[in-house]
């Protein structure tokens, strides 16, 4: 689990310094950067979706600040996008932004059916998070950071569940965005 502001190498944190201006000036929000294989990923957040137009244009300015400053050796493909409905949680803050939705959890070290957590996300503070069971109301689970290996939001399709039927939300998703992606390939 990372840090609020550490983006998980020196590269991607020299990105986030030059991409941060830009999206705070198309009034995005940073929500992820990462940097892995040759793929620079950088992921903004707009409360109420962002447009693909907005999201193309943050990939034509980065990609031309990336271009004049050139803080990447060697080729490298350059993403922008949206988190979109299933989005990853790698920080703190992305926990407790999603409160009230459905998340699944891998965890560390970890085996068979306790590997696993998936329920509404009902608490996250600085040591970690609480989970209740989609399948109980009763049953919460806490876990820590340290020990979650992979987390993500779950988005499930269809209406809502009818009174009295299932508890599981079905067809929504606390504040999420619909997801746009723009792709540009840049060279140093």
């Amino acid at each position: 689990m990372l840090a609020d502001g550490d983006w998980g190498s020196p590269v991607a944190e020299r990105i986030a310094r030059i991409a941060l201006p830009i999206l705070t000036d198309l009034e995005l929000d940073l929500y992820d950067c990462e940097y892995a294989g040759g793929v620079m990923r950088i992921t903004a957040h707009k409360q109420g979706g962002a447009s693909l137009d907005t999201i193309h244009l943050a990939t034509r300015l980065i990609s031309r600040e990336l271009d004049h400053q050139d803080p990447i050796p060697g080729r490298y493909t350059l993403e922008v996008s949206s988190p979109g409905l299933e989005r990853t949680l790698r920080r703190k803050s992305h926990f407790v932004q999603t409160i009230g939705t459905v998340v699944a959890v891998r965890l560390t070290g970890a085996a068979g059916d306790d590997r696993r957590v998936r329920g509404v996300l009902v608490a996250a503070d600085d040591a970690g998070i609480t989970v209740r069971s989609e399948d109980d109301d009763l049953t919460e689970r806490t876990v820590r950071y340290d020990q979650i290996d992979r987390a993500k939001t779950v988005f499930e399709w269809g209406p809502p569940p009818k009174p009295g039927k299932s508890p599981r939300p079905k067809g929504r998703l606390v504040s999420a965005p619909a997801p746009s992606t723009a792709t540009e390939v840049g060279a140093s």
